[in-house]
């Protein structure tokens, strides 16, 4: 039963609203401080979230967190963005635990990330073996609720790279989804 019929029947037959304890709060799409109620148990959950594969807990995916470029050349992209394109450029920072350097370009709604190979065995490198100008190596988006979500995906045949989340260059959990099952994009989901 749509929030508008719940609303509808309350002020012409009150007797016949579902009990208090069928109403479940969901997020509103409109406003994010508001919540409606339904009595539908599909309409409990965002879209895209199954409430058999997530224990009952909803989670929902965000904004757009950023687009990462893996580079041969970090300084040099870094130049560009900074000094041709006049962006607001974050300074390179290594992240052994992931294998890159990495330079954020803020956009203001979004921001893009430079990824340079940090060492032999890094992911980037072989990335940068098979497209030596470099190129789009992921997306990443925002979760909610980054551990409801791999439970679903995984529920939905959604393979992550790794099976714990780990510590991502902002200080915030993140997983990788395999692109195989990403319409051929690597997807990072970051926690909020």
């Amino acid at each position: 039963m749509s929030t508008l019929r719940i609303l509808a029947l309350a002020a012409r037959q009150p007797s016949r609203l579902p009990p208090p304890s069928r109403l479940i709060p969901v997020q509103s799409r409109h406003l994010e401080t508001r919540r409606t109620f339904s009595a539908s148990p599909s309409a409990k959950f965002p879209i895209g979230v199954d409430p058999k594969t997530t224990g009952g807990v909803p989670w929902s995916i965000g904004e757009l967190n950023h687009v990462a470029i893996a580079v041969p050349d970090i300084d040099k992209a870094t130049s560009f963005y900074r000094d041709v394109l006049k962006a607001k450029v974050s300074e390179k920072v290594a992240l052994p635990d992931h294998g890159v350097y990495t330079v954020f370009i803020n956009l203001g709604n979004t921001k893009i990330e430079l990824l340079h190979p940090y060492g032999p065995k890094s992911p980037i490198a072989n990335f940068l073996a098979k497209k030596p100008d470099g190129g789009i190596h992921h997306i990443c988006v925002e979760v909610d609720d980054i551990k409801a979500a791999m439970a679903d995906l995984k529920a939905k045949k959604i393979r992550a790279l790794d099976p714990e989340p780990k510590i991502g260059a902002h200080g915030k959990p993140v997983v990788f989804l395999h692109p195989k099952d990403c319409g051929g994009v690597l997807v990072e989901l970051e926690q909020k």
